[in-house]
């Protein structure tokens, strides 16, 4: 079943509540942009999984601000090679886009593209959009701090990649040793903060 909450806010309120509690004969479920993919074990009551998901969009308390505590702190140098074209593309000087960027919460939507990639939004206001680069780069280094659209995320690996760099980080977003192997999954909340030289 692929559930259309059409909000943010709703779309937030049932990861919540699927995260607290999975419905009956739901196995998995999956979030994206903005859908929540429900998969089930055995033919479903879909009438009666609609109900409860309408239910939960409706009822489940919407996220509260996190503590400083368990917000997940990635120290970032601001040394990307996009980092001047994203403040002309924004009329802003660079030091303004670090600013928006150490200045707001972060919180990951849903992971996608790659094991790890975590797709940052803004909570609340996005402090600006940027479209991606018109052409991709075939090799975007591990750690690297990218803005898309809405979005910012840091990529978990080695891979080809289409997005802004503005810096990069010795934070290890995915590692397939640790348990769990990713640092940030769907309902994180990030902060950037400036690295020390």
């Amino acid at each position: 079943m692929l559930v259309e909450p059409g909000d943010a806010e709703r779309l937030a309120r049932l990861r919540a509540s699927l995260a607290a509690s999975t419905p009956d004969l739901v196995t998995d479920w999956v979030v994206g942009a903005r859908t929540v993919l429900l998969t089930f074990d055995g033919p479903p009551d879909l009438a009666g999984l609609e109900r409860e998901v309408a239910s939960r969009m409706a009822q489940a308390a919407p996220a509260s601000h996190s503590s400083p505590s368990d917000v997940l702190t990635i120290p970032v140098r601001y040394d990307g090679p996009d980092l001047d074209d994203v403040a002309r593309l924004l009329a802003l000087t660079p030091e303004e886009v670090i600013a928006a960027h150490t200045g707001t919460e972060w919180v990951c939507r849903f992971i996608g593209f790659a094991p790890g990639f975590g797709y940052l939004s803004a909570d609340g206001e996005p402090p600006f959009r940027l479209p991606r680069r018109t052409q991709s780069r075939p090799v975007v280094p591990a750690g690297s701090v990218a803005l898309a659209d809405e979005y910012t995320a840091v990529y978990p690996r080695r891979s080809p990649g289409g997005w802004q760099l503005i810096g990069t980080t010795d934070l290890p977003v995915w590692d397939a040793a640790r348990t769990p192997p990713n640092a940030i999954a769907p309902g994180t909340r990030v902060r950037f903060v400036r690295a020390e030289p």
